[in-house]
């Protein structure tokens, strides 16, 4: 069986992926890769209040899916990179436990890292698409 690469790109998003030269996601057979999402207002611009940043990352990344026919339900692995991991942690988790609400949860790999491009947070996953 031979898989292709279908890129994926949500509604009013596809100016900011073609200015950096990426996808939002690929589609290959039924999985779903999906680039970090951060939290970017309208302008692309960051939003300022950490908390909001999170909340719109993730409504970015349910763009992404919701494009290619998934939910937050098919997330598989996360991993999410963190600019001050140990001051942002409740912020995150009070996130977290709104789109994850109860168990199986994904898999989730986090990552201090000093360098998002104006951003505090970002998200990337793996997700399986729906049998059609």
């Amino acid at each position: 069986m031979v898989l292709t690469n279908e890129a994926i790109f949500p509604a009013n998003r596809h100016a900011l992926y073609e200015a950096h030269g990426y996808s939002a996601a690929i589609k290959s057979g039924d999985l779903v890769f999906v680039s970090g999402q951060v939290g970017s207002r309208d302008d692309g611009s960051p939003e300022p209040d950490f908390k909001k940043q999170v909340e719109l990352a993730f409504d970015n990344l349910k763009a992404v899916l919701e494009a290619a026919g998934c939910s937050t339900d098919d997330i598989i692995d996360v991993t999410t990179f963190h600019t001050d991991p140990e001051n942002q942690f409740a912020d995150i988790m009070e996130v977290k436990a709104s789109v994850f609400a109860q168990a199986p949860y994904p898999n989730w790999t986090a990552l201090g890292v000093n360098w998002l491009a104006g951003f505090d947070f970002e998200i990337k996953v793996i997700a399986r698409a729906p049998s059609a």
